[in-house]
């Protein structure tokens, strides 16, 4: 695999309503939990259902300044099996679409 479990934060950072950002040679990523909010200190059974929404885009910009239509999304549990299969997906997106991360520049 080349992006690994241990480059992310551990579940529980998901609850403070902090998304996760990184990039692997031309795809940049982002993980959060869906809808993005503090519920670290809210009762699990007065929490709404929520995902963690894994997505990837072509360098150079960032998440606020990239075309949405660029960006390509998938919801997993929120759950240690979510964030496991996140970033099975992740490695995935690279390998079968290491074309576009590869010329990534030429985009924009």
């Amino acid at each position: 695999m080349a992006i690994e479990l241990n480059t992310f934060f551990n579940l529980m950072h998901y609850e403070y309503g902090e998304a996760f950002f990184g990039s692997y040679k031309g795809m940049r990523y982002r993980l959060a939990r869906e809808p993005l909010e503090n519920v670290k200190f809210t009762p699990i059974d007065k929490r709404g259902p929520a995902t963690l929404l894994a997505t990837v885009w072509p360098e150079p910009y960032s998440y606020s300044e990239t075309d949405k239509a660029l960006m390509t999304s998938e919801d997993f549990e929120v759950s240690q099996e979510g964030l496991e299969k996140a970033v099975e997906w992740f490695n995935k997106q690279y390998e079968e679409r290491i074309a576009l991360w590869t010329n990534a520049e030429q985009i924009v």
